[in-house]
């Protein structure tokens, strides 16, 4: 399938492994790279990532045929805004935020109504490096692609949208917009608000050079993800708040709980909530084995 000229709003890793992968299977003509650094604008050209670039949003879209925004939520109001009025009729816009309601609201805000050619979307891949330097062709492998489509989303905008993550190779699956950031502040943005108040914990205790001088592996593992985009999960905490705040309300009854269930020696309760919790887990990895013939993926970006 070819989906003719793309334009990438934010060439780091989600948007220059996007590009790199359709490169890959020969489904783009011309690849439009837009955004404020140019330095690693410069640097996209000479990866071979893009054939071109700007620093205007209104001239990336100009003429192409697919946009693809992958910049900061906190950017995504702005820069639907500086699209108005550039792009083509039939253009089709998709996006890889991570909480899509702020998303949503900031298309229809800059354009008055939702667009028929909007697919929002939200890849759940990445690593906890950034910069084009950081994308790979084969980051959305096996990966599962959410889609969560307006009440405006055009069937034929839709299925351009699918058919774009499918030549990625990756799983596209359809969710309605409220569940869809409910189920990721409970899978993703809690593990990585877990992760950098860990790190943050530790990091103001006065030994802190000697906890993580012995650092474990699994301490490592765990608070990998900390080394994320500072920027981008302030805009993900901001723009998912409610949903966030509430799981990490359970979390933290949870948590008081275990506190005083160690602090009483209860043995057997410990017991009991680390069963349930490996038989949990155990059963969460062998069911993404059963779908994709691969273990787990490890903690990443998303």
């Amino acid at each position: 399938m070819r989906l003719g000229r793309l334009a990438v709003i934010g060439v780091g890793l989600i948007g220059g492994s996007l590009a790199r992968a359709l490169r890959a299977a020969g489904a783009v003509e011309h690849v439009v790279g837009c955004g404020r650094g140019r330095a690693n604008l410069e640097k996209a050209l000479n990866l071979g990532v893009i054939d071109s670039y700007t620093h205007d949003v209104g001239e990336a879209v100009s003429g192409a045929d697919l946009v693809f925004l992958a910049v900061p939520l906190g950017a995504m109001a702005s820069t639907f805004a500086a699209m108005r009025g550039h792009l083509k009729e039939d253009a089709v816009i998709t996006d890889g935020g991570s909480v899509k309601a702020s998303v949503i609201e900031d298309c229809r805000a800059a354009f008055g109504e939702l667009p028929s050619g909007f697919v929002p979307g939200h890849p759940i891949a990445g690593t906890e490096n950034s910069g084009v330097e950081a994308s790979f062709a084969e980051l959305y492998h096996n990966r599962r692609i959410i889609l969560t489509p307006t009440a405006a989303t055009s069937d034929q905008a839709l299925r351009r949208v699918e058919a774009m993550w499918g030549l990625c190779g990756a799983e596209v699956t359809r969710m309605e917009i409220g569940h869809h950031d409910e189920v990721l502040a409970a899978t993703s943005h809690l593990p990585h608000m877990l992760a950098f108040g860990l790190v943050d914990t530790l990091a103001r205790m006065k030994e802190n050079d000697e906890i993580f001088r012995y650092a474990a592996g699994g301490f490592r593992d765990f608070t990998r993800i900390a080394s994320s985009n500072p920027v981008m999960w302030r805009d993900i905490c901001v723009a998912n708040r409610e949903a966030l705040g509430a799981v990490m309300g359970l979390y933290l009854n949870e948590m008081s709980e275990l506190a005083e269930t160690i602090r009483r020696g209860d043995g057997e309760r410990l017991l009991e909530i680390f069963s349930r919790a490996k038989g949990a887990r155990d059963r969460y990895v062998d069911g993404l084995e059963d779908c994709s013939g691969a273990s787990a993926p490890q903690s990443r970006q998303e």
